[in-house]
């Protein structure tokens, strides 16, 4: 019988992805989701719309981590032998913005999930998707993961006390529960509104002609950027071992928003400053300036490693955003 897994996040970056590696190992995949007025599954919809797709079995089910009573019957009901939480308000701007529903989602919704666990008394084995945001304003460079935390956002104390309580039940309960530690993850599935997929959803409209200024905030933030499809891997992998652990999935590479920006613009022959205008709208009330992290424990335990290099991960961003303009513009056939 195939392996059943749980996903809360489903319809993210992270979530579809996972779904996809997922399926290709055989697994049949639940997917939590909130009934909401608009059904936001773009990334997941050829996963279960596709009538060609013979080994797909995904199946949504209506939850909430606000909402511990619809965590106990799903988790009773489906009994997944692997489970992975992705669900979070995790655009970090924002959560100073809304930094009680952040809380209530990223925080106690793990804790809710992790005691839904507990009380069915199911052997699973349960993913908690911690950040690199939780290092914050460490001083110590690179980081791993015996590097102290110092968060600097609502988002990323969220994350510390997510982190923390997966060890506590690990600890306490003996619930194979592990933590990873991911460093900024892209795609073109990347939602709009983070600042790397920000930047080449809007070169490509100004490519083409239908935008004329790009809005940033701080270009000389520095971060760890990997492609998110290589992350989902590591995700799995931790799930796959014999004994829970935590572990940082990292590139071990630096870059700053600036960079992003010049590699970008570059590659579309254009140039970045004749078009970018900073707006303090877009500074964080706390900064962190630099993130950069050792997965040498994940390489060696995991036996992972990155395979997307930081230029054709722009690049891949770049072409993406580029032909979903020209479709916008110009239909599927790319002229009027």
């Amino acid at each position: 019988m195939a392996k059943v897994a749980l996903i809360t996040g489903i319809t993210g970056q992270d979530g579809s992805y996972l779904s996809e590696l997922l399926f290709k190992k055989g697994y049949e995949v639940y997917g939590l989701i909130r009934r909401a007025s608009t059904f936001n599954t773009k990334r997941i919809d050829h996963l279960y719309r596709d009538p060609h797709e013979q080994n797909v079995h995904l199946k949504l089910v209506y939850g909430d981590l606000n909402d511990a009573s619809s965590l106990n019957r799903i988790i009773k009901t489906i009994k997944p032998e692997e489970i992975y939480n992705l669900a979070a308000q995790s655009h970090v701007r924002v959560s100073f913005d809304i930094p009680e529903y952040t809380s209530e989602i990223g925080a106690l919704g793990a804790t809710r999930l992790l005691e839904a666990i507990r009380d069915s008394g199911i052997k699973t084995k349960y993913y908690q998707a911690s950040s690199s945001e939780m290092f914050g304003n460490s001083k110590d460079f690179p980081q791993n993961e015996k590097t102290p935390f110092y968060p600097r956002s609502p988002y990323a104390v969220s994350k510390v006390y997510a982190y923390w309580i997966t060890v506590n039940y690990r600890e306490a309960y003996n619930i194979f529960a592990c933590n990873g530690i991911l460093f900024n993850h892209e795609s073109p599935r990347r939602g709009e509104t983070f600042v790397t997929r920000k930047i080449t959803l809007g070169l490509a409209r100004i490519k083409h002609g239908v935008q004329k200024k790009l809005f940033l905030g701080n270009l000389d933030a520095k971060r760890d950027w990997g492609f998110a499809g290589d992350y989902v891997e590591a995700m799995w992998l931790m799930l796959q071992q014999k004994k829970a652990d935590d572990f940082v999935v990292a590139t071990g590479e630096t870059h700053s928003v600036k960079e992003f920006l010049a590699e970008a613009f570059g590659y579309a022959g254009l140039d970045w400053k004749k078009f970018v205008e900073i707006d303090k709208r877009y500074f964080r009330p706390t900064e962190v300036d630099c993130l950069i992290g050792d997965s040498s424990k994940a390489r060696k335990s995991l036996n992972w490693k990155p395979k997307v290099k930081f230029k054709d991960l722009v690049k891949m961003m770049v072409d993406s955003d580029m032909d979903l303009v020209k479709k916008e513009l110009y239909g599927e056939k790319g002229r009027k």
